[in-house]
Protein backbone atom coordinates (compact mmCIF):
# COMPACT_ATOMS: atom_id res chain seq x y z
CA UNK A 1 0.00 0.00 0.00
CA UNK A 2 3.04 2.43 0.99
CA UNK A 3 4.78 1.81 -2.28
CA UNK A 4 1.42 2.57 -4.67
CA UNK A 5 0.93 5.62 -2.64
CA UNK A 6 4.29 6.64 -3.03
CA UNK A 7 3.71 6.44 -6.97
CA UNK A 8 0.90 8.55 -6.59
CA UNK A 9 2.61 11.17 -4.70
CA UNK A 10 5.53 10.77 -6.98
CA UNK A 11 3.12 11.58 -10.07
CA UNK A 12 1.67 14.43 -8.45
CA UNK A 13 5.17 15.74 -7.78
CA UNK A 14 6.06 15.26 -11.51
CA UNK A 15 2.78 17.46 -12.75
CA UNK A 16 4.27 19.81 -10.77
CA UNK A 17 7.24 20.10 -12.22
CA UNK A 18 5.13 21.50 -15.40
CA UNK A 19 1.88 22.71 -13.39
CA UNK A 20 2.15 26.35 -11.92
CA UNK A 21 1.05 26.07 -8.19
CA UNK A 22 1.63 22.15 -7.90
CA UNK A 23 3.87 21.71 -5.52
CA UNK A 24 6.77 19.58 -6.08
CA UNK A 25 8.52 18.97 -2.62
CA UNK A 26 5.81 18.58 -0.42
CA UNK A 27 4.69 15.71 -2.92
CA UNK A 28 8.54 14.56 -2.91
CA UNK A 29 9.12 14.25 0.60
CA UNK A 30 5.55 12.40 0.93
CA UNK A 31 6.69 9.68 -1.32
CA UNK A 32 10.20 9.58 0.03
CA UNK A 33 8.39 8.79 3.61
CA UNK A 34 6.11 6.06 1.98
CA UNK A 35 9.10 4.77 -0.12
CA UNK A 36 11.33 4.41 2.73
CA UNK A 37 8.88 2.49 4.76
CA UNK A 38 7.57 0.01 1.56
CA UNK A 39 10.86 -0.06 -0.60
CA UNK A 40 14.45 1.41 -0.04
CA UNK A 41 15.21 1.15 -3.45
CA UNK A 42 12.15 3.49 -4.96
CA UNK A 43 14.09 5.64 -2.07
CA UNK A 44 16.94 5.67 -3.40
CA UNK A 45 15.32 6.49 -6.91
CA UNK A 46 14.52 9.42 -5.55
CA UNK A 47 17.28 10.73 -3.95
CA UNK A 48 19.10 10.26 -7.22
CA UNK A 49 16.79 11.73 -9.52
CA UNK A 50 17.57 14.53 -11.40
CA UNK A 51 14.31 16.33 -10.89
CA UNK A 52 13.45 15.21 -6.92
CA UNK A 53 17.00 14.52 -5.80
CA UNK A 54 18.46 18.05 -5.06
CA UNK A 55 14.93 19.24 -3.20
CA UNK A 56 14.61 16.04 -1.10
CA UNK A 57 18.57 15.77 -0.37
CA UNK A 58 18.45 19.49 0.59
CA UNK A 59 15.68 18.79 3.36
CA UNK A 60 17.00 16.04 4.37
CA UNK A 61 19.83 18.06 5.41
CA UNK A 62 18.67 20.73 7.36
CA UNK A 63 14.94 19.76 7.76
CA UNK A 64 13.51 22.75 6.87
CA UNK A 65 13.21 25.94 4.48
CA UNK A 66 15.27 29.41 3.88
CA UNK A 67 13.64 32.09 4.24
CA UNK A 68 13.34 32.80 0.67
CA UNK A 69 12.58 29.70 -0.51
CA UNK A 70 9.48 30.25 1.32
CA UNK A 71 8.95 33.01 0.30
CA UNK A 72 9.24 32.47 -3.04
CA UNK A 73 6.64 29.57 -2.36
CA UNK A 74 3.85 31.37 -1.26
CA UNK A 75 4.61 34.10 -3.54
CA UNK A 76 4.28 31.48 -6.41
CA UNK A 77 1.36 29.75 -4.54
CA UNK A 78 -0.61 32.86 -4.22
CA UNK A 79 -0.28 33.76 -7.93
CA UNK A 80 -1.06 30.45 -8.79
CA UNK A 81 -4.33 30.95 -6.41
CA UNK A 82 -5.32 34.30 -7.97
CA UNK A 83 -5.36 33.38 -10.98
CA UNK A 84 -7.58 30.42 -10.37
CA UNK A 85 -9.63 32.39 -7.96
CA UNK A 86 -10.73 35.04 -10.69
CA UNK A 87 -11.16 32.67 -13.66
CA UNK A 88 -13.28 30.07 -11.48
CA UNK A 89 -15.26 32.67 -9.56
CA UNK A 90 -17.06 33.29 -13.39
CA UNK A 91 -18.09 29.32 -12.81
CA UNK A 92 -18.38 28.77 -9.20
CA UNK A 93 -17.90 30.90 -6.98
CA UNK A 94 -17.63 28.14 -3.97
CA UNK A 95 -14.69 26.55 -5.93
CA UNK A 96 -13.02 30.36 -5.91
CA UNK A 97 -13.44 30.43 -2.05
CA UNK A 98 -12.33 26.97 -1.47
CA UNK A 99 -9.54 27.51 -3.70
CA UNK A 100 -8.42 31.00 -1.19
CA UNK A 101 -8.89 28.84 1.60
CA UNK A 102 -6.65 25.81 0.85
CA UNK A 103 -4.54 28.61 -0.09
CA UNK A 104 -4.52 29.77 3.30
CA UNK A 105 -4.08 26.30 4.84
CA UNK A 106 -1.13 26.00 2.89
CA UNK A 107 0.60 29.51 4.06
CA UNK A 108 -0.29 28.39 7.42
CA UNK A 109 1.66 25.27 6.98
CA UNK A 110 4.74 27.04 5.38
CA UNK A 111 4.47 29.85 7.76
CA UNK A 112 4.22 27.58 10.62
CA UNK A 113 4.71 24.20 10.16
CA UNK A 114 7.77 24.34 7.65
CA UNK A 115 11.35 24.90 10.17
CA UNK A 116 13.11 27.85 8.73
CA UNK A 117 16.77 27.47 8.25
CA UNK A 118 19.73 29.53 7.48
CA UNK A 119 20.41 30.08 4.03
CA UNK A 120 23.08 27.18 2.25
CA UNK A 121 26.51 28.58 1.04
Amino acid sequence: MYGGLGWCAVALAFAGVFVPGLPVTVFVLIASWLFARSSPRFERYLLTNRWFGSRLQRFRDNGGMPRSAKFAALGSMWTAITISSVLLASVSMTGSLITIFMGGVGTLTIVFGVRTVAESK
